[in-house]
């Protein structure tokens, strides 16, 4: 499984038990992007902590399990951890107008083409985004949500 592969399986987990909603995303090399919600009765802290432990354990269980060199790039000196893959302190933004929203929808989709990443020629080309689902409608992960929906 393919380290990208381990987050898309973690949202569509919390997906499927409706603790959010995937309205757009992005894996990149070394980050992602996400438009999500998180519904009534849920707290973005504790389903934000689930994602990110969760896919923490599994990438540093693959890497270990594949004898993966880049485990040593994940390598930390601290107290509580060994390893660490995420951020400490994810950014996190609200979106509360239309405008806005679409803004950082075309920002996320648009980000595998920059001139630093050139990982695909139009964003709907790009593997792990839901530009391919905004442009043909087809969700390949099962796990999104449009947003005029």
């Amino acid at each position: 499984m393919h380290i990208k592969d381990i987050i898309v399986k973690s949202l569509q987990f919390l997906n499927n038990e409706g603790s959010i909603v995937i309205y757009s995303f992005v894996i990149m090399p070394n980050h992602i992007h996400l438009i999500w919600q998180i519904p009534d009765g849920f707290k973005r802290e504790i389903i934000q902590n689930r994602l990110l432990k969760f896919t923490a354990q599994q990438m540093k269980f693959r890497l270990i399990d594949t004898n993966d060199a880049r485990l040593s790039q994940f390598l930390v000196n601290a107290k509580d951890r060994q390893y660490q893959f995420w951020e400490r302190n994810a950014l996190s933004v609200d979106l509360w107008s239309e405008p806005v929203f679409e803004q950082k929808l075309d920002y996320i989709h648009n980000n595998p083409l920059q001139d630093k990443w050139q990982l695909a020629l139009y964003p709907e080309d790009y593997k792990y985004s839901s530009a391919r689902f905004y442009e043909t409608g087809i969700d390949e992960f099962g796990l999104l949500t449009h947003y005029a929906d």
